[in-house]
C-alpha cells in the first residue's frame, strides 16, 4: 500500500515537473534572443549577418512550439551568445 502511494506521488511529481521545464527553456530562449538582439548594435556588418541568420533560425525553432524545439532554439542562442562573446575577447 505504501509503496503504490509512494509511487503515485513520484510519478504525479514527475507529470507536473516536465511542463516547467519546457517553460523555463522557452523563457530562456526569449531572454536569448533579446540579448542577441540588443547585442547586433555593438557588431560589424559581417558579425550582424551571421548573428540575424542565428537569430532566424532560433525563431523558427521556437515557433514549432515542442519542447525539442524549444532545447535548440537555447542551442542556437546560447551557442550565437558565446561567439559574441568570444568576439569581444579575441583581438581582430
Amino acid at each position: 500500500m505504501n509503496r503504490s502511494v509512494l509511487l503515485g506521488l513520484f510519478v504525479s511529481a514527475c507529470v507536473l515537473a516536465a511542463p516547467a521545464f519546457a517553460s523555463a527553456e522557452k523563457d530562456l530562449c526569449a531572454i536569448n534572443l533579446q540579448s542577441l538582439n540588443s547585442a547586433k548594435t555593438q557588431l560589424d556588418a559581417n558579425q550582424q549577418a551571421n548573428l540575424e541568420t542565428s537569430i532566424q533560425q532560433a525563431k523558427a525553432a521556437a515557433d514549432r512550439n515542442t519542447n525539442d524545439s524549444a532545447r535548440e532554439c537555447v542551442a542556437i542562442t546560447s551557442r550565437a551568445l558565446q561567439e559574441i562573446q568570444s568576439s569581444h575577447k579575441s583581438p581582430q
